[in-house]
């Protein structure tokens, strides 16, 4: 499979424009439920457009914030559990008249991508759910806390025509509640041993570099596995609405120019101002590992540009 048709399945775009080795697409509205035109291959709608395409211009309005679009529905069938028990979460996609999807567009691997995450964005699961006959999805999953979350289906029909999409539905879990803030910004996340280090900024409306560098015992981690066709994929959600993005290098492994670590470069535009929760997924020594981070966005260079001449003509 080449490159672009690899960029393109993580549904509605959280308006994060992914370049460099990130890839690149179009999302959809999540008031209208319409989708807005991809410039490139389907799976390119989650990161936008390459490069400076949306640089200083206003992203295209995020997605994953609505159950239906473009005539399919995410039916959650299990839309409450209990924290700390592991239970099978249940749904399907069902088309406009009502019947479950059983014909699904591979892509990375999978027919479908399954994301859940606390609405305080402390507890996150990327899983990988398994298909019925009928076209009814089940996975166990186990959440440690009690609280309100989010459940994202990523995939895209095998209709003709049919474009990727990123639906949610809201999933209660139930236990003793304690309410918990967003976790606070720090330049490293430290998980199962390992320091991920994050360097760059987000700027709203502006791209900006981001790299992330994965060490384990203090050494640089230069042998990262592919996992789902990838070394690394990013996964980022808006702080207050959970409006959703998730995306994949451009390059491969194996393609002769994409080093397996430590660094993932990537370039982003965040949609506007605010807190996102980033979460990496990497592979390494034959496990998967997620790397949380709280970033806020800063001052775009354009904002501060126009700020400064409004304080000169005043």
């Amino acid at each position: 499979m080449n490159t672009a048709a690899k960029i393109g399945l993580y549904g509605a775009a959280l308006a994060l424009t992914f370049t460099g080795a990130y890839g690149a697409g179009a999302a959809a509205d999540p008031l209208t439920g319409r989708t807005s035109a991809a410039p490139h291959t389907a799976h390119q709608k989650n990161a936008m457009n390459h490069g400076d395409q949306h640089t200083g211009a206003t992203p295209p309005p995020p997605g994953g914030l609505h159950t239906s679009q473009d005539g399919y529905t995410l039916d959650l069938l299990t839309p409450r559990l209990s924290a700390g028990q592991e239970t099978p979460l249940r749904f399907a996609i069902n088309d406009e008249v009502g019947e479950a999807v059983t014909d699904y567009a591979r892509a990375h691997d999978k027919e479908l991508h399954l994301i859940v995450a606390s609405r305080d964005l402390n507890t996150f699961r990327h899983l990988h759910p398994n298909r019925a006959a009928d076209g009814t999805w089940s996975t166990p999953v186990d959440l440690p806390a009690a609280g309100d979350y989010r459940v994202f289906a990523d995939f895209t029909p095998a209709a003709q025509g049919a474009k990727p999409l990123t639906l949610g539905a809201d999933l209660a879990v139930a236990g003793t509640y304690q309410p918990r803030g967003l976790p606070p910004q720090k330049a490293t996340a430290e998980v199962d041993g390992y320091t991920v280090t994050l360097d760059g900024t987000l700027a709203a409306g502006n791209t900006t570099g981001l790299t992330l560098s994965v060490a384990k015992d203090g050494k640089p981690v230069t042998d990262l596995e592919p996992y789902l066709g990838a070394y690394g994929h990013l996964v980022a959600l808006r702080a207050g609405d959970l409006a959703y993005l998730h995306v994949h290098p451009e390059g491969e492994p194996g393609d002769g120019t994409t080093q397996p670590g430590p660094a993932i470069s990537f370039m982003a535009t965040a949609p506007t101002h605010g807190a996102y929760r980033l979460f990496l997924d990497f592979k390494h020594q034959g496990t998967v590992h997620t790397a949380a981070f709280t970033l806020p966005t800063t001052p775009s260079p354009t904002t501060q540009h126009a700020d400064h001449t409004s304080t000169e003509h005043h």
